[in-house]
């Protein structure tokens, strides 16, 4: 936790403290901790600061989100000239992260973070980040009042949580994790529904993109390594989109015998996103930070350029260095 350069914890009140016009933007394609921290803490702010004006700045997300209180009032026009007095970046490791609403970032008066990717350098203002946290949600929950908190945040925050730490089951799960999401509950979430209709129901289309990138996958380096890739010819063919492709390096991830799991879609010609996991032996922050990038040691991203066959020998040499280290 640092606020410029000094150790902090974020007081709400403190840092809105004359402020009329607020922001919050998440990084580009959010995912369910982006989504749920950003809504838990626009509602909160509508709730018990009503002096402000909120606007939240989010791209195209899970349609699967929308039940969520406040996701109708999220946009991603940031054509408008605003400024605002502070600037909420939630999630996100760096300003690049931040997509259009970066020029909202770079005019506010005051820009706070809130996040857990080990890559964050602490780019704004005030910066409250935790690398060892188990999603941005559970950081969200550390700064509100718990009594405050209403069914409706709840529900976000749990989503955010339960998403990022794989129902709970990665090792970024800690004792607070737990007792943070066991508050939540006590709230009157249907904690079931939420991870049911958010984690485990997929469409028809997203399960045939599912089969598609797991019967084309390809192992490497004596089955240590899967990799799978879509291109925009097979997104246009079944119909997805990027938000479709979320859960295949996770599904890819749980292959028996595997470290490290790569995913590609690709974005523009020669142009590939990248999705990579961990088992635990291969810290693919360091990979996808390398490539301009960032993330976590068992989960982390980045955008490369190049034929698939390039993206993945480039990916892959990087892993095959780290398991080589480990070895005894």
């Amino acid at each position: 936790m640092t606020k410029k350069g000094k150790m902090c914890m974020i007081n709400l009140t403190e840092e809105l403290q004359g402020a009329k016009q607020v922001a919050i933007a998440g990084h580009v394609r959010p995912d369910g901790d982006c989504v749920g921290a950003c809504i838990g803490l626009s509602l909160y702010l509508r709730e018990y600061f009503p002096q402000l004006q909120v606007t939240v700045y989010l791209g195209d997300f899970q349609d699967s989100f929308r039940f969520l209180k406040g996701t109708d009032q999220i946009t991603d026009d940031c054509t408008g000239s605003r400024e605002y007095d502070v600037f909420f970046a939630l999630d996100c490791g760096d300003t690049k992260r931040l997509g259009d609403a970066v020029r909202y970032f770079d005019t506010a008066k005051k820009t706070v973070c809130i996040d857990h990717h080990v890559s964050n350098g602490s780019f704004a203002d005030v910066n409250y980040v935790e690398p060892e946290a188990s999603s941005t949600c559970e950081l969200v929950c550390q700064i509100l009042e718990e009594d405050k908190i209403t069914k409706e945040m709840a529900e976000a925050l749990y989503m955010g949580m339960a998403h990022d730490t794989g129902l709970f089951t990665y090792s970024c799960t800690s004792s607070r994790t737990m007792r943070t999401a066991g508050m939540l509950m006590d709230k009157g979430i249907d904690f079931t529904d939420i991870v049911d209709r958010t984690y485990v129901q997929k469409t028809y289309l997203q399960n045939q993109i599912l089969g598609r990138a797991l019967l084309e996958s390809i192992t490497m380096l004596d089955g240590k390594i899967i990799f799978s890739a879509i291109r925009q010819k097979d997104m246009a063919f079944y119909g997805v989109e990027p938000k479709d492709l979320d859960g295949i390096v996770q599904q890819l991830r749980s292959t028996k015998g595997v470290e490290g799991a790569i995913f590609l879609y690709q974005t523009g010609p020669q142009e590939f996103k990248v999705s990579m996991r961990s088992n635990g032996k291969i810290d693919v922050s360091v990979i996808a930070c390398y490539f301009g990038g960032g993330g976590h040691k068992k989960a982390a991203g980045c955008t490369m350029q190049g034929t698939v066959y390039d993206v993945i020998n480039n990916v892959v040499k990087h892993m095959d260095k780290q398991l080589r280290q480990e070895e005894p």
